[in-house]
């Protein structure tokens, strides 16, 4: 992962192979950059290498013992809170795949620029990869996916493209790959103008950090429990 900052916006990358996985190492330094995000100050959330990610890593979920599973689960609701309270505008920059915890991420930011591209595949394999979704995530791709779309995603373990998810506003604009950087960042700098930003996005986005910041603190992961 790597953090750096360009002309007043803040920028988080998601480096780590393969496609950018998350173990829990991965997690918690997301989780620390998150909840550490200097107030004020807009950030996007980037992708790297052609891609944004394809969520947690499975073979290193794999080795895990089913108490380090659990720790897993509750890292990345832990995780998924702190970037849902940042309360500066929050883009996404993806730039190709975002599957399972990888899309998760994108749907926790308030603007999601993602690459114009046919071959580009998005979705939430968690049942095929045999991953249950923790808390957090859970709470979340129901509070934002239509209720079709969700259950095409995660029943049915299909993948769309980027032009569907803009049809269905999941994603707010696309941009030419290589392009998807730049517009991404201009995005955040708009929104850190608007005057009333933080105030609405609190209102609108609020109540569903705060549940989610609950599930944190109660680290109730029945989907991991034995």
């Amino acid at each position: 992962m790597k953090e750096t900052v360009e002309a007043g916006v803040r920028i988080i990358t998601l480096q780590r192979d393969p496609m950018n996985t998350l173990d829990l190492g991965a997690i918690e330094t997301l989780s620390a950059f998150f909840a550490g995000h200097p107030p004020g100050m807009p950030l996007v959330l980037e992708g790297s290498a052609g891609l944004f990610s394809a969520g947690v890593d499975s073979r290193a979920f794999g080795q895990y013992t089913p108490v380090e599973r659990i720790d897993l689960a509750r890292a990345i609701t832990r995780m998924t809170a702190h970037l849902l309270s940042i309360a500066a505008p929050v883009v996404a920059a993806v730039p190709g795949h975002a599957l399972g915890g990888g899309l998760v991420l994108v749907l926790c930011c308030d603007h999601r620029v993602a690459t114009r591209s046919e071959t580009a595949k998005f979705g939430l394999f968690e049942a095929r990869a045999g991953i249950a979704f923790p808390a957090g995530p859970a709470l979340i791709v129901q509070s934002e996916l239509s209720s079709p779309l969700l259950r095409h995603l995660t029943l049915s373990c299909g993948s769309v493209s980027s032009e569907e998810l803009l049809r269905q506003r999941v994603f707010d604009e696309l941009a030419d790959p290589d392009d998807v950087a730049s517009t991404a960042r201009d995005r955040a700098r708009d929104l850190a103008q608007l005057p009333g930003f933080q105030k609405v996005k609190a209102q609108m986005r609020g109540a569903l950090a705060a549940a989610v910041r609950k599930l944190a603190a109660e680290g109730h992961e029945p989907a991991f429990e034995v």
